[in-house]
């Protein structure tokens, strides 16, 4: 090894992680960055005291880590700060890590659903293989139980009962994940019931009541839903194909992904309980019920593929950067 060479071009590295170890507070990314940092000057220092014979060398970055170590144990962020990074880069660079498997749940469920829709409508050998009523008029009258539904209770006290139902839904499809088999029973049972209720809707002539109800709250409740869906069997797939990382290591790695998900689509799925619970039931006419759902689903993909995809490619570089220094050295 050329040392000479080696510490010229880590010397950057050094220097920026003796700044971050003499600054006062640190952001949510410069924490990461920290960490990264001594990390991989640990490994070099280790690499560095058996090749090298300067002592110097040997002897500042020992005095580097031993005051890096301090820090990092007695390192105080900012709160504020970690929420923040949380919402701009953990949140959204987790879901977007994992669209192949929620955009095909997306795919699935909405076939599914409208399957089943096309299926119940006017067919009635459907509705006695599924245990429906012959006669489904209190649900599909105008003012039955389909639309009722959305304006028996207070709006706020609804608005709560959607949001912790929906919560329960979403952690459990995620959580379940794992095992895959249930949480593909409860994206299945989910789908079933859309595509019932707008089978029988259809059937009685009133879909665009259906799409006028279910749409301001539902395109992005049920994007939360493929979502959770989406990462639980990610988590599941992993325990069966880990891919080139030790089994445990990449469940572990998918298990924070998961549970970083999970914190997040708390507040999605409270922007969809508020919508569900003020905005579908306000009489308010059906195309400015529906643009509203539809600008909050927008801005939510656009937070995904626009800040989402640029953290996760940058955690991505991060990575990288750090495997080929391990391996290198």
């Amino acid at each position: 090894m050329d040392v000479d060479a080696y510490s010229f071009a880590q010397r950057r590295y050094w220097d920026r992680l003796d700044r971050l170890t003499a600054q006062r507070r640190l952001t949510g990314a410069e924490v990461d960055e920290f960490v990264a940092l001594y990390r991989r000057t640990s490994q070099q220092l280790a690499r560095l005291q058996s090749h090298s014979p300067d002592p110097e060398l040997i002897n500042g970055l020992s005095a580097l880590l031993a005051r890096a170590r301090g820090r990092l144990l007695s390192a105080r962020t900012d709160t504020w700060s970690r929420i923040g990074y949380f919402f701009t880069h953990g949140f959204p660079a987790a879901v977007y890590r994992a669209r192949r498997w929620w955009l095909g749940v997306a795919a699935a469920f909405l076939a599914v659903s409208a399957a089943i829709g096309i299926w119940v409508s006017g067919s009635g050998a459907a509705r006695r293989a599924l245990g429906l009523p012959a006669n489904a008029e209190k649900l599909t009258a105008p003012g039955g139980r389909f639309e009722s539904y959305y304006s028996e209770h207070p709006h706020d006290a609804f608005a709560a009962q959607v949001w912790t139902n929906n919560a329960w839904v979403a952690a459990i499809a995620l959580f379940t994940g794992i095992l895959v088999l249930p949480a593909a029973y409860l994206l299945f049972m989910n789908a079933l019931n859309v595509g019932v209720s707008a089978g029988l809707m259809a059937d009685a002539g009133r879909l665009e009541s259906f799409f006028g109800f279910l749409l301001p709250h539902g395109m992005l409740e049920l994007t939360a839903i493929f979502v959770a869906g989406g990462a639980g069997l990610r988590l599941g797939w992993t325990l069966i194909d880990p891919g080139r990382s030790p089994r445990a290591e990449a469940l572990a790695r998918q298990g924070r992904a998961a549970a970083t998900v999970a914190l997040g689509l708390v507040l999605v799925l409270l922007v969809s309980g508020l919508i569900e619970g003020f905005v579908t039931p306000s009489g308010w006419p059906a195309p400015a019920r529906i643009g509203i759902g539809l600008l909050a689903e927008l801005v939510f993909l656009a937070y995904v593929f626009g800040p989402g995809r640029s953290a996760a490619e940058e955690q991505a570089a991060l990575r990288a950067s750090a495997e080929y220094e391990r391996i290198s050295g």
